[in-house]
Formats: structure tokens, sequence, C-alpha cells
């Protein structure tokens, strides 16, 4: 007999330690890497970079203390130092942090460092004037996040609404039995249940697209006091606000030494919304596949179960699934954390915010899998009808409403509608024949009869067609 050679940890460290940890940089890599531009460490330093050459340009442009404003050529140059923001970039960061363990005092060194190499060391001492790392967090991530939800998963969902609303359309006559508590109710249509979520999605997403995106850039304790020992006369808050929102987000006058996220609970509170709803979608859709409902659509080469060749096994939206409940999770968190901050500032929100990426990125992956599972199922139509037929026992609620108008109407003498159905439907099959005899047999109007003797479970659906229209 053998014995395997037993590894320890650090052999087992040194072979993999270069692996990535979280899924989202392993397997699931391509399906959020548009998020990595914003949502990274690296797309967080580069926001930093941004603001602190924005903050230095709106200074000299103002000539304050004695500087003078730049040439256009030197503001491009400047500027080049964010917008062609790179791997040296990174390093150097990297090297620096090491030492001085503040990622925004890093930030501010690589700043101060390019103001050398372009001939700029008279205003290098503009570099983060006045500033506490707060003021350039909260523009970085206001930049950042706002970015990374407009350019990058707010079209994600949208392309799934699209999805949807495409679904909608083209199943809005395909009747369907409606099932409240797992039992047979009154008919709909797919297209009609389907344009419920679209409903639902596109009122969400319009409070995320109106949504605010804050920052603070007041100082220590979002009090102006530096600014004002240095130069009283200058009316700090109007040009706070004038820098802020020149760089296209929104300005927060009243805070503590942090701008207060709550922009970003709201925000976080929106999207774990949107990503609920999302949910009950891929929930509503695996069962509707379990049903028969929907058939998948093969792909070439795949495979459904290890074991059963036959398997289709409904992945897309199992993984959707899981994700946004991972996804909601951490938004959750994020948004109980950031509401709050012991008096004037704690660091619980510096660690908190370094997640938001992972919060998203698990959303974009759910959203991602549900595109493309949108695109893998076809309506089984003829399971659909067959469904229908089996349950007529639906057209009670139509019989019993026929009935107490023709009461009103002065057309029946039926005392009590609600029960005489119940008594002929309640926990039994009633097929078509079984109805037509009674409906025959009811002592109401002609008219009302024939109504009733021409409907079926498959008819039997009120507007849900043209409720599709409302989209």
């Amino acid at each position: 007999m053998t014995t395997a050679t037993p590894r320890t940890s650090a052999t087992v460290a040194a072979g993999l330690a270069d692996q990535p940890l979280s899924p989202l940089d392993g397997r699931y890599r391509a399906a959020v890497a548009g998020l990595s531009d914003y949502l990274s460490e690296a797309g967080l330093n580069r926001a930093r970079v941004e603001v602190e050459v924005e903050w230095i340009i709106t200074l000299t442009d103002r000539s304050l203390f004695g500087s003078t404003p730049l040439t256009d050529a030197e503001k491009d140059s400047l500027r080049a130092l964010y917008r062609e923001f790179g791997q040296p970039e990174i390093d150097w960061l990297a090297s620096t942090e090491s030492v001085t363990r503040h990622d925004v005092k890093a930030v501010e060194y690589l700043v101060r460092d390019r103001l050398s190499g372009l001939g700029l060391d008279a205003i290098a001492e503009l570099t983060h004037f006045a500033c506490t790392s707060e003021d350039i967090n909260s523009a970085s991530y206001a930049l950042t996040v706002n970015r990374a939800v407009e350019y990058v998963w707010l079209p994600k969902l949208r392309a799934v609404i699209g999805a949807l609303k495409a679904l909608a359309d083209q199943h809005r006559d395909a009747a369907m039995l409606s099932r409240t508590h797992g039992q047979p109710a009154t008919p709909s249509t797919m297209g009609k249940e389907l344009a419920v979520f679209v409903w639902r999605l596109e009122r969400v997403a319009a409070q995320i697209a109106g949504g605010e995106y804050l920052a603070k850039f007041s100082g220590a304790t979002g009090t102006w006091s530096a600014h004002l020992a240095a130069a009283p006369d200058v009316d700090w808050p109007a040009l706070s606000r004038e820098f802020i929102e020149g760089l296209g987000i929104g300005f927060n006058v009243l805070t503590t030494q942090i701008e207060s996220h709550d922009w970003q609970v709201e925000l976080y509170d929106r999207v774990r919304h949107a990503g609920g709803i999302l949910h009950n979608l891929a929930t509503d859709i695996w069962t509707y596949i379990s049903m028969g409902f929907f058939a998948q659509i093969p792909v070439a080469g795949a495979t459904g179960s290890s074991t059963m060749p036959h398997k289709i096994n409904p992945i897309r939206f199992e993984n959707a699934e899981a994700n946004l409940e991972i996804s909601g999770g951490l938004l959750t968190t994020l948004a109980a954390t950031l509401v709050t901050s012991r008096m004037q500032r704690d660091l619980t929100d510096s660690t908190t915010q370094r997640n938001i990426g992972v919060a998203f990125g698990h959303s974009l992956l759910a959203l991602d899998n549900l595109q493309r599972g949108l695109k893998e199922i076809s309506l089984n139509r003829d399971v659909l009808l067959a469904d229908l037929d089996a349950n007529w026992e639906v057209l009670a609620e139509a019989i019993q409403t026929v009935v107490r108008a023709e009461i009103v109407a002065g057309r029946s003498a039926i005392s009590d509608p609600y029960a005489l159905l119940k008594d002929l439907t309640r926990g039994r099959r009633v097929g078509a024949a079984d109805l037509a005899e009674f409906v025959r047999g009811l002592d109401i109007g002609d008219e009302a009869k024939q109504r009733l003797l021409a409907l079926t479970p498959a008819t039997y659906r009120g507007m849900a067609d043209r409720l599709v229209d409302e989209l």
C-alpha cells in the first residue's frame, strides 16, 4: 500500500496563492468585468486622482494664493494622469501605500510626484489642499458608483426588461391557468404575467436612474475651518459646490467629517428591491419550466446532469436566484452599516464600501444569467391548453358572478349563488359537460346562459391580452 505525501499548508499556499479567491474574479470574470473599470480598487484610485487633479485646476483657475491659471496644455498633461491611469500608476500606489499605510495619502503623493515631472512644483502644495480624505473619497465613490450604475448595471437591467417585454408581447394571447396559493385559479395569459414583472422592474429602474449621487468637500469636520484660516475672504461653500457639481455629481453642504451616505443607502435599497423582483421572476420561470409551460432550448454540447442524459437543468434561473440572494444580503449590509457613523467619524464605512463592487458584481451576474436564460426558453402552448382543459371548475367564479348580476336585474330568484357553486366545485374536478348541464339548469336569462355556455377556461381571461399594452 502506498501513502500519499502529505501537503502542508505552506506548500498548498505556495501552489495556489495567486489564484482568485472570489468567483467574480475567477469563473464569472467575463460576466462582471465591466464593473472593474469603476468599482475595483484601481477604479477607485483613478477617480481619486481625478478629484485631486480637478481640485488643483479649480484653485489655479481662480488664481488663489498667488497661483496663475494653468495653460490648456498643462491642464491636458495633468488630466492625462487619470485619463491614462494604468498599471504603472497602480504599481506606484501599491508601493507607496505599503509605506504610508494610507490609501488617499498615497494618491496625494502620486499627484505631487507627477506635478514635479510636469515642471509644476510651484503648485504642489495645492494638492489635497484643505481636504480631508473623505472629501476625496466621497466624491470618488459618487463618481465610480454613478458610472458603474449608469454605464454597466442599468443597461444590463434594461436588457433583461427588454427581453421580458418582448416575451410578454409574444405571448400576450397565450392563455394559461393561474395558480393562487398553488391552486387552480382564474386564467390569465403568459404575456400578462410576464408584463407584471416588466411593470414592476421599470418602476424601480426609473427610481434608480433618478437617484442622487452626493459628495461633501468641506474639510475635517464639515466646517471649512482650514479653508477660512487660509483664505477668509473666499466663499468656500460656493466654490466647493461649484467644484463638486462640475464633476457631474450632487453637493451635500451639511455633513460631519463624512458625507452621510444616505444616497448610497437609498441606492442599495432600490437595487436590492430590483433584485427581489428579479428573484421572484427567476423562481416563477423555474416553476413554469418544472410544470412544462416553458421548454428549455438545448444548447449544443451542454450537459444537464452528469448521470441523467435527458436533463436540461434550469441553471440560468437557479444561478440568478442564488446570486441575487448573495447580492441582496450584501446590499442590505451596506445600507444598514452606511446609514450611521459615530459622532463625527468612524471607519466602519471604509471597509464596508470596499464591497460595493462585490454586491453589484453578484447582481450583474444574476442579470446576465436571466438575460441568457430568457433567450433559452420556448413556450409550450399545448401544455398550457391541456392544463386549462383539466380545470373547468375555475369557471365557477364567472358563473356565480353572472348569476349575481341576473339577480340584481330581476331575472333570477337564486338565493345564494356563491354557495350554489361552492357545493358544485369546491375540492372537486368538474368537466365541461358537468358545467354545461349545470348552467342549462340555472334560473337566469337566456342571453346570460348562452354567454356562460360559450365560455371555456381558455377564453375566460378577461382583459389579460390588452393589459400588455399598458407597458
